[in-house]
């Protein structure tokens, strides 16, 4: 009962006219972020950080995410009209599709996409207004030694997990965690690798960090590589089901939903695991003769509902690793993470005390976010169409002026606009080699954390590293750190 008078007090909360209309502006930008291929959510929460450093903390939370699900809904959009994916997310949904659309079922893949999402993403909700204060209430109970693991494994698993190469992942995490040691110490005050330059005495904004490697990498990396493409857009036909389609769709949303639950509350590396798992249930549990030949020739629409379902649910349940551990599952999670910090708010066991309004008024938000979408998607799915037709050169400017503006009004400072672009040439860089981003943000956000646990750890050990195998969750811990280097590599000699 305690949780039903939290979350309607969040409700209150978020259901105010301003927190509404930030709702709303995030669902409705979070969408049209989707529909545009190669700007996913991250470059949009990257890019917006700074504009929105004046505003309120609870509506800037309200407005990023937003747009984080918001993007998941529109990027099914482009995968199914032009096969091109707005968000890494949506590779599988343009697998069957775009192969409906070409077979003039556009609308229906649209539909079942929408409607999909809105499933998943509500029973995703429920599980994280159950289960996020039961998760925060275990984890208030542990110590540093505990702390300390928790964001060993999530430089682990991050690192591990996101990208293709483990050495790249690791290599990504130490450029992280170095940029998370300049400035002073926690303890001694003392100025660490600042190389006599004063404005790094404070340390770099992590906001700075964001922008560069997300927003400004992605209009570089735009600019000098990528080619002028020529979509060839399929026909949109009525956006509408038929009975046989919506009794195909929906034991295909609840299994995608079952299957991507999991996969948000562990620190799993993003949603593709989930959506390419989906398919693959999806196309072994087709029964009829017909479901089966649709697969891979005119299109199965169980193959759009069930990933996209997958997707959703995990975008939701990242929501309580984030927001209960402080550990971010995906790119977009870690530039939250870093939004929450700009707050001067720790995500953590600690917030659900700290900050109840601000946590329970975003959890409010997912509800209402979610038929927000809905409405915004089935009706109005040809105004989103027409973004596409935005010529690139316009957009990418806009991404660079945006990002230019709002990084020079934290401070002021033409030092700031140097160490951004020269932030974003390293983000091209790590691109065009592979090299994952998010274990950066990651690194300099967890780093000085875990730096300040280490030492507390040491403390209590009285100088001895036995303190770490002493404790049963932190020996647990250790197990499963080592799990998610070894076992991988054994899977593979397997």
């Amino acid at each position: 009962m305690d949780i039903f008078n939290q979350l309607m007090q969040g409700f209150a909360t978020a259901a105010t006219p301003v927190n509404l209309l930030w709702c709303f502006v995030g669902c409705a930008l979070g969408t049209a972020v989707g529909v545009l291929p190669g700007i996913g959510p991250a470059v949009a929460v990257a890019m917006l950080l700074p504009i929105t450093v004046k505003v309120e903390a609870t509506a800037s939370m309200i407005f990023f995410a937003g747009i984080y699900y918001g993007a998941m809904y529109g990027g099914s959009t482009t995968s199914i009209l032009l096969n091109t994916p707005g968000e890494t997310a949506s590779m599988v949904t343009a697998m069957e599709g775009n192969k409906m659309a070409k077979s003039g079922r556009a609308g229906a893949a649209l539909a079942t996409a929408a409607i999909g999402s809105f499933v998943a993403g509500t029973i995703a909700t429920v599980l994280v207004t159950l289960f996020a204060p039961v998760v925060a209430d275990l984890a208030v109970k542990l110590g540093p030694p505990e702390y300390f693991m928790l964001m060993l494994l999530a430089f682990t698993t991050v690192s591990a997990v996101l990208g293709k190469s483990t050495l790249r992942g690791m290599t990504a995490l130490f450029i992280g965690l170095a940029a998370g040691l300049v400035g002073l110490d926690q303890i001694s005050a003392q100025a660490r690798y600042t190389g006599g330059v004063p404005e790094l005495l404070d340390g770099i904004e992590i906001v700075l960090v964001a922008v560069g490697l997300f927003a400004v990498a992605e209009a570089l990396h735009a600019v000098l590589y990528e080619g002028k493409v020529v979509d060839a857009q399929n026909k949109l036909s009525k956006v509408h089901m038929t009975g046989r389609d919506w009794k195909r769709s929906w034991p295909a949303w609840l299994r995608g939903t079952a299957i991507g639950v999991p996969f948000g509350c562990i620190p799993a590396g993003g949603t593709e695991i989930p959506t390419f798992l989906s398919y693959a249930a999806e196309k072994k549990l087709a029964k009829d003769s017909d479901a089966k030949g649709e697969f891979g020739t005119t299109g199965a629409i169980e193959g759009v509902a069930g990933p996209e379902a997958a997707n959703n649910a995990t975008v939701t349940a990242a929501m309580i690793p984030l927001l209960t551990l402080g550990i971010p599952t995906s790119n977009t999670t870690a530039i939250l993470l870093g939004a929450f910090q700009n707050y001067g708010i720790q995500p953590g066991p600690q917030l659900f005390t700290t900050s109840s309004s601000l946590v329970w008024a975003l959890i409010a938000s997912l509800y209402i976010g979610n038929v927000m979408l809905l409405v915004l998607n089935l009706p109005m799915v040809g105004l989103w169409v027409k973004l596409l037709k935005i010529p690139k050169p316009y957009l990418y400017a806009g991404i660079l002026i945006f990002a230019t503006v709002g990084v020079y009004g934290m401070r002021q400072s033409a030092f700031d606009l140097f160490l951004l672009y020269a932030i974003g040439v390293l983000g091209v860089v790590m691109r065009r080699f592979d090299f994952p981003t998010a274990p950066v943000i990651v690194g300099m956000i967890l780093g000085p954390l875990a730096e300040a646990q280490l030492r507390n750890a040491m403390s209590i050990g009285e100088g001895s590293a036995i303190v770490f195998l002493q404790r049963p969750v932190s020996l647990i811990l250790i197990v499963v750190v080592a799990a998610v280097l070894v076992l991988p590599r054994l899977g593979r000699r397997w």
